[in-house]
């Protein structure tokens, strides 16, 4: 049977790529990293959800000093309020995050022997972060293939984004058919110390927006 490597941040999207991968029968690995994110409480959510359906849960620690500039790490800017709308590339963008993160998953899948990776990037509803387009991920995949031994082997790394086309609504009524509980899942930037969201954030506006347009109630919805 085919294995896969799901990017598991603990999030909607991610939570919803590792229910579509497990839909495929393949036998799943999950990675996830901690690099000092101000919400690490996703990584919790994460850690049960990977526990669940995945053969092995890496975690990886990268430092938190080589992200600079960004919101979601401490000793940056505040993450910003009521607002999706932003002039460029937002505060909350993450320098490099998907090459590093993607680059850490190649290796383990020449490692592992892993043929797939599943990552849950999106271009439609998302916050505009360049390393979510369907270029960026065309050209790495290209790239790395280049550089690997399975691709100069021909048996290349596949990097599967099944949401990069979707709207979030999409992606809810389809995460929905397939049973996930978004009850486990965190995408707030800015949650309190027990995972509840802000409600505030562009995650939460963003996430809101897609249950709205979806017809679906958020079980992380405040009454």
């Amino acid at each position: 049977m085919d294995r896969g490597l799901v990017l598991l941040s603990g999030g909607l999207d991610s939570t919803t790529v590792l229910y579509m991968a497990r839909a495929q029968g393949l036998t799943l690995f999950a990675l996830s990293f901690d690099y000092g994110q101000r919400h690490s409480f996703e990584l919790q959510q994460a850690a049960r959800l990977a526990h669940r359906f995945c053969q092995k849960h890496f975690v990886l620690k990268l430092s938190p000093e080589i992200f600079k500039n960004t919101a979601l790490v401490p000793g940056g800017p505040e993450v910003p309020m009521d607002s999706v709308s932003e002039e460029g590339i937002p505060v909350t963008y993450v320098p490099a995050r998907n090459i590093l993160f993607l680059s850490h998953a190649l290796a383990l899948c020449e490692s592992y022997e892993i043929p797939n990776i599943f990552l849950g990037v999106n271009a439609l509803d998302y916050s505009g972060y360049p390393d979510c387009r369907p270029e960026f991920i065309e050209a790495f995949t290209r790239m790395a293939n280049l550089g690997m031994k399975r691709g100069v082997e021909g048996k290349p790394v596949q990097i599967h984004t099944p949401l990069i086309q979707m709207s979030k609504a999409q992606i809810i009524r389809e995460g929905t058919r397939l049973g996930v509980n978004y009850g486990e899942t965190s995408s707030c930037y800015k949650p309190s110390a027990d995972g509840s969201p802000c409600g505030h954030c562009d995650s939460c506006l963003l996430r809101k927006k897609g249950f709205d347009e979806a017809g679906i109630v958020d079980p992380l919805a405040k009454s």
